[in-house]
């Protein structure tokens, strides 16, 4: 369950997570935070601790008003011409809005996106360290 706030920039292969395929993006990212409407650096233990894990609701920068605490992907299909994903976006542990997203592999371009930037740039994350982690086509 990623914060929705966070902006992730490049996947973060320092050996701070023991199991980094585990986590909600597939991996440790590092990157921003725009909670507070402009886009800052958090501190390395923010990022550990808040960021990349969601429900920070003892993270310092999360608005009191909010849509979402978390959001959560998964993928449903994978195939050679797509990848579904389902997403679950959370307030509180529990669901508020889900759905699936739809990447053509043959366009490299998402078929169905989410409206909400913040919800696509997470999910597109999430893609790109799960494709990384699937064997390389014969």
């Amino acid at each position: 369950m990623a914060c929705p706030y966070f902006v992730p920039r490049r996947i973060l292969n320092d050996g701070s997570w023991p199991h980094p395929a585990r986590l909600p993006l597939g991996a440790g990212w590092a990157g921003n935070c725009c909670a507070a409407g402009a886009e800052t650096e958090p501190q390395p233990e923010m990022l550990r601790e808040f960021c990349n894990l969601g429900n920070a609701t003892r993270c310092p920068h999360l608005p009191a008003a909010r849509d979402w605490d978390a959001i959560r992907f998964s993928v449903s299909q994978a195939g050679a011409e797509r990848i579904v994903l389902r997403y679950v976006c959370e307030r509180s542990h529990a669901p508020v809005e889900h759905g699936m997203l739809e990447f053509d592999l043959r366009s490299q371009r998402w078929q169905a996106a989410h409206a909400d930037a913040r919800v696509q740039r997470l999910a597109e994350c999430y893609r790109m360290a799960w494709q990384s982690r699937q064997p390389a086509a014969a």
